[in-house]
């Protein structure tokens, strides 16, 4: 693990150099500018690239006879996760944890606020029990504990593993429990993988695999770019415009992120079918938190508590409003709390089994009061 970490961190500190060199060519009004094109091209390399990484992955699964319904709950669910785990490996092996930190924390919140809020306006969101029962449970206590693992400034390589080995029990269990639904044809599950099924493209021929591979390998190069320009040119942004890496992550680098989820969810309700939107959100939010933290902490762990100050709850209770915060405190005192409370808040909003447009509003004013609230802080 140390030698590969070792080899990642110096292909991205070279890339890192290149950039750096560059950009340092540039400055003022114009080294801006080139930040935001790095900015934009970033964020359109991890959306194309993210594209053709999942549809080669799921086409090469099916062509062995996978059913659509596993494909979903395990290569699509991941490789839709892949451009936040790119940006934040880039920014922890760069040494801007923030980026790294407040672009899954900032994901997560846009994913229920902007997403959820946004599709909600279309159509209100229908939400099967099965999500209520098992899966958004799930979200909370996953949010609870990777905040409390937060609460000393760093996430480990071993909390990395147990949050990556948390990701791969709740993929064998959601697996498991699809097989054995999928034996039921009244269950929601089982009603769910028809509809999946029968959406989806017959299988591919073994022949075309080659191609598919093809397309897999260059949307996972085009990632890794998209990832190096993303995290480069919102790092020189935070310090052109002296704000700090964490909002820049909260803010730019997440809403960024986000766009591929968001356009999904919205053609979804335009074609009346807007309970994908939940399903997807549920789902990505645990795997930013177990599989983007726990597999960027087994490479590298994350500091982002600085190496004069560190964090335990006795700091909270002797001092529970300072007159400054650093990031570390940002994350502690606000945006991990935030983060946990819109999850509750999915509680009260789905046990009617509908995310009504009344419902959608007020996600979408409490996220935009966190955005605002984020940048002015």
């Amino acid at each position: 693990m140390s030698v590969f970490s070792g080899l990642l961190t110096c292909y991205y500190k070279r890339i890192d150099f290149l950039m750096g060199a560059y950009i340092g060519t540039r400055r003022g009004e114009a080294g801006v500018v080139l930040d935001l094109i790095f900015v934009v091209f970033g964020l359109l390399g991890l959306f194309f690239g993210g594209e053709w990484l999942v549809t080669g992955a799921s086409r090469i699964a099916r062509s062995f006879g996978i059913s659509a319904l596993v494909v979903g709950l395990t290569v699509v669910a991941f490789g839709t996760s892949t451009p936040e785990l790119l940006v934040s490996l880039s920014a922890t092996l760069g040494g801007t944890e923030g980026i790294s930190i407040g672009n899954v924390i900032g994901s997560n919140v846009a994913n229920i606020g902007l997403i959820l809020g946004a599709t909600g306006l279309v159509a209100p969101i229908a939400v099967r029990a099965v999500l209520l029962r098992r899966e958004i449970p799930i979200l909370l206590v996953v949010s609870i504990v990777t905040y409390l693992i937060l609460l000393d400034g760093v996430i480990s390589r071993l909390e990395g593993i147990l949050l990556a080995l948390g990701l791969v029990a709740f993929n064998v269990m959601m697996v498991l429990l699809s097989r054995r639904a999928l034996s039921d044809p009244e269950t929601d599950m089982s009603i769910e993988a028809q509809e999946i099924e029968a959406s989806e493209d017959p299988p591919i021929a073994p022949s075309q695999r080659r191609r598919e591979l093809l397309r897999l390998v260059v949307g996972l190069g085009i990632l890794l770019v998209g990832a190096q320009l993303t995290v480069s040119g919102s790092t020189s942004l935070a310090r052109n415009f002296g704000v700090s890496e964490l909002v820049i992550g909260i803010t730019l680098v997440a809403v960024g992120t986000s766009l591929p989820e968001l356009a999904t969810s919205l053609v979804a309700a335009f074609r009346q079918q807007s309970d994908i939107a939940i399903g997807n959100v549920v789902g990505s939010n645990i795997y930013n938190l177990m599989g983007i933290l726990g597999i960027t902490a087994m490479i590298q762990p994350i500091q982002l508590a600085t190496a004069t100050f560190s964090f335990n709850i006795y700091d909270l209770l002797q001092q529970p409003f300072p007159t400054e915060y650093s990031p570390m405190q940002y994350v502690i005192r606000f945006d991990g709390p935030i983060m946990i409370g819109f999850a509750v808040l999915l509680l009260p909003l789905v046990l009617n089994r509908v995310i009504t447009r009344r419902e959608s509003v007020m996600l979408l004013v409490f996220y935009f009061a966190f955005i605002i609230f984020t940048i002015v802080r």
